[in-house]
């Protein structure tokens, strides 16, 4: 049994991650578990962190009143009846709830077995200049803010084009190799803007992460390549007048051959993804593996914090490379402040190039007559703001996220979803619906999925946690967010009803292939009803459940600066071009104009190599 230093009183994170998982010195991975948590908190926004603090403080103080001790001071059985105190309150259950996911993180990292690293390969050559050390001055044919999916892709054609390029990223250079021997946690917070925590408010409010890094979301996201179903390309072309559904064909096919998307063998599907298939199968549901841009993959489940192994072909593996080697330049480190316009000649304005801060202060001008926009649904609009672009009344507006929540089912046998392919497996029987089911198992304490339960409860439930076999859904949501601001983003997301009424289908469709697949129980992830036993029980579980009572996350933001024939309605006009300027495109996922339906990163490369394509015309 552990023993605290003699004269040290512990401290309020101490305190309270000891009562969350009703340690009582007894388990060795327990004690390292505080020092997590605080350093996982370091790398969150400071008003997140500021609310998570407060919440910890809150319940030391209620610990006070009820003891007169924190519950640093307590025994393991008083903290624990403090908790059960409060866990039967319910209007602090999904409080609590909020309060576990940074314990779980921290919890789940120490207590995994460190994976072994293995030999990092040689990543392809970029060539890429830290913003300390760009001039202050520059010259190019065009400036590319971003270098996710869309800015690497209209990078890659401007470069090969034979046009001098530069690319501007806010994050920095990682490389494969810095992957390797460290814990997924650390990865988490370094590789995601906000460290992970990126949130959409609303009613409920959503958990919306983002890369930022060289190679932006790719970096982080789970590799599933779908082709923009053919009923959503006649839509953008035959109702918004976007990107004619002949010419994404072949832009979709070129994606695809760059990133050497395959259907995911099944030798490295893992437990999870097979179980999936299973359930699916006996139900007569129409499920398949993947397709994915991870040749070779080896089954590390790490695609969200980064690929050990490079077999994800994420775009500075795969795109980016190709656009240095036609003579791009990528500067990393460096926030694009504004966009220049020359306002002087008759006429609409033109652009310039564009002003970028430096992380330690000072900025420097890169001076072009051609500025592609790929900084992200979230963040495109705030830039077009600070530029004084941003004047269309719908710029921000037309938010679609992919809501997004996940069940596990627990099984008689281990089914250690850490090892296997992290998303694995698409069970599309609903998707003409609008729901799309999907087995993902993250990393240790990376699921969106909470564990039920306070104190030795949720210490049991993590020590079993290698029994289940998690399933993720998410919805094709009717545009319902926007995006205001300008230095930093502010998303307001309203979940639209029908939209919740998908989730809820959602949950009990993961139910069914779970407990199909032999589930001994399902976990809902809902703090008053945590799991169901078998179909029925879960169907009447649901009866009693909203939609904002599950535990909800966000992915893959677009349309925040649309595309389409419409100058009243869409911001940019249908090849991509920003109205009201000359020589700004938009090249990510904010011009697409209404919800892609499916992982978009294909959608997003297509459209913006048609994006620039056409303006090579």
């Amino acid at each position: 049994m552990r023993t605290r230093a003699p004269g040290r009183a512990g401290t309020a994170s101490e305190g309270f991650v000891a009562a969350l998982l009703g340690d009582g010195g007894d388990i060795p991975w327990a004690a390292r578990v505080p020092a997590r948590f605080e350093a996982t908190l370091a790398a969150l926004p400071a008003p997140v962190r500021a609310a998570v603090r407060g919440g910890v403080a809150a319940v030391d103080a209620y610990a006070r009143v009820r003891t007169g001790r924190p519950l640093a001071a307590l025994s393991a059985g008083e903290r624990e009846s403090v908790v059960a105190e409060l866990g039967r309150r319910p209007p602090l259950v999904p409080l609590l709830d909020l309060l576990k996911v940074p314990v779980l993180l921290a919890a789940a990292t120490e207590r995994a077995a460190p994976a072994p690293a293995p030999e990092p390969p040689k990543d392809p050559p970029l060539t890429c200049v830290p913003a300390a050390h760009w001039p202050a001055r520059s010259r190019a044919d065009a400036v590319v803010v971003g270098s996710g999916a869309g800015g690497a892709v209209a990078a890659r054609v401007l470069a090969r084009a034979g046009l001098e390029v530069v690319v501007v990223e806010e994050g920095e250079h990682h490389p494969t190799s810095s992957f390797a021997g460290r814990a997924p946690l650390e990865r988490f917070t370094d590789l995601y803007r906000d460290g992970g925590a990126s949130a959409a408010f609303g009613n409920p409010p959503l958990l919306l992460p983002v890369g930022r890094a060289v190679g932006g979301t790719t970096v982080v996201n789970s590799g599933t390549c779908y082709r923009t179903p053919p009923h959503v390309q006649a839509r953008w072309s035959g109702r918004f007048g976007f990107a004619p559904a002949d010419e994404l064909g072949v832009r979709l096919d070129e994606a695809e051959a760059l990133l050497r998307v395959a259907v995911q063998p099944l030798d490295v599907l893992g437990a999870n993804g097979r179980l999936a298939l299973a359930g699916a199968a006996r139900l007569g549901w129409r499920a398949g593996p993947l397709r994915r841009n991870a040749p070779g993959c080896a089954g590390s489940c790490q695609c969200v914090v980064g690929c050990p192994t490079g077999a994800k072909q994420s775009v500075q593996l795969s795109v980016l490379p190709d656009a240095c080697a036609a003579g791009a330049r990528i500067v990393t480190g460096a926030r694009v402040r504004r966009i220049l316009a020359d306002r002087d000649r008759p006429g609409l304005p033109r652009a310039a190039g564009v002003r970028v801060e430096r992380p330690g202060g000072g900025a420097f001008e890169i001076l072009s007559p051609l500025v592609v926009v790929a900084a992200g649904a979230l963040h495109t609009p705030g830039l077009l703001r600070r530029s004084g672009l941003g004047g269309h009344p719908r710029l921000g507006s037309n938010l679609s996220v992919h809501p997004a929540t996940s069940v596990a089912g627990r099984f008689e046998e281990p089914v250690r979803s850490s090892t296997g392919v992290l998303q694995s497996v698409g069970v599309e029987e609903l998707h003409d619906r609008g729901i799309l089911l999907e087995a993902t198992a993250s990393p240790p304490g990376m699921s969106s999925f909470v564990l039920p339960g306070l104190g030795r409860a949720l210490r049991r439930e993590l020590e079993d946690a290698d029994r289940l076999a998690v399933l993720g859904a998410m919805i094709a949501d009717r545009p319902s967010g926007r995006v205001t601001g300008r230095d930093r983003a502010l998303v307001r997301y309203a979940l639209h009803p029908r939209d919740g009424r998908r989730l809820l289908t959602a949950v009990r469709a993961m139910g069914q292939v779970l407990f199909a697949a032999g589930a001994q129980e399902v976990l809902t992830g809902v703090p008053r009803a945590p799991r169901a036993r078998d179909q029925r029980e879960l169907d009447e579980l649901l009866t009693r459940v909203t939609s904002r009572q599950l535990h909800l996350s966000a992915f893959h933001p677009t349309g925040t600066a649309a595309g389409g024939a419409d100058p009243e309605w869409a911001p940019v006009d249908g090849v991509g071009r920003l109205r009201g300027v000359h020589g700004v495109l938009v090249a990510d996922g904010s011009v697409l104009p209404s919800c892609p339906e499916v992982n978009p990163q294909l959608s997003i490369m297509a459209v913006a190599s048609a994006v620039a394509h056409a303006h090579l015309a």
